[in-house]
């Protein structure tokens, strides 16, 4: 197998493994949390494959972060100001979904996330991905149908909407216009 050789993904790589073990987590139990295959994680976690954005949100989920808060640390991101041309991009390498961490702290109770969804460009996460957090969206340009469970919202440039009770979502860009919208988290501390 060839290992990847971006930058980023070598760092995320790295800063995955910190995040599992500094909680105690062994390859099987990350994997039986998350659904995620141990062969799949130990890749990822080798900087052999490049995960898409669906996958590392089910492993952020499974140890209770997001995926931010991942990015940021992969990026060294611990100062109170982050400069916008500082701000940890990372693009997913399925879809060509485009997420910039806007918020300096990573870890923080609050997360301010910036993305880009490419025309036709479909992004979903488990019910699990939302179980730790509040969100509200807000559409900064474009048109998203975000699914909610069996539920379909469809926002404009301005529409906010705040999510409910955890549920499988999909955010869907049915248009041939990119999509902008802000994602503002609160972890609950339950």
């Amino acid at each position: 197998m060839t290992r990847v050789t971006d930058t980023l993904t070598q760092s995320l790589a790295v800063t995955l493994r910190e995040a599992r073990t500094s909680r105690d987590l062994s390859v099987n139990a990350l994997a039986e949390r998350s659904g995620v295959s141990r062969a799949m994680i130990t890749k990822i976690e080798r900087g052999e494959a490049q995960p898409t954005a669906a996958l590392l949100g089910r492993l952020t989920a499974a140890m209770s972060m997001t995926l931010s808060e991942l990015v940021a640390r992969a990026e060294g991101g611990d100062r109170r100001l982050v400069r916008a041309a500082e701000q940890p991009t990372w693009t997913d390498p399925g879809t060509g979904y485009r997420r910039r961490a806007v918020s300096p702290a990573a870890g923080g109770p609050l997360e301010l996330v910036e993305v880009e969804l490419p025309p036709g460009a479909v992004v979903s996460y488990l019910a699990d991905s939302f179980a730790f957090k509040h969100q509200q969206l807000w559409v900064l340009s474009g048109h998203l149908r975000f699914r909610e469970g069996d539920t379909d919202h469809e926002l404009d440039a301005g529409d906010c909407l705040q999510l409910g009770p955890p549920a499988p979502c999909s955010f869907i860009n049915p248009t041939d216009e990119p999509c902008r919208y802000l994602v503002a988290l609160v972890k609950r501390w339950t």
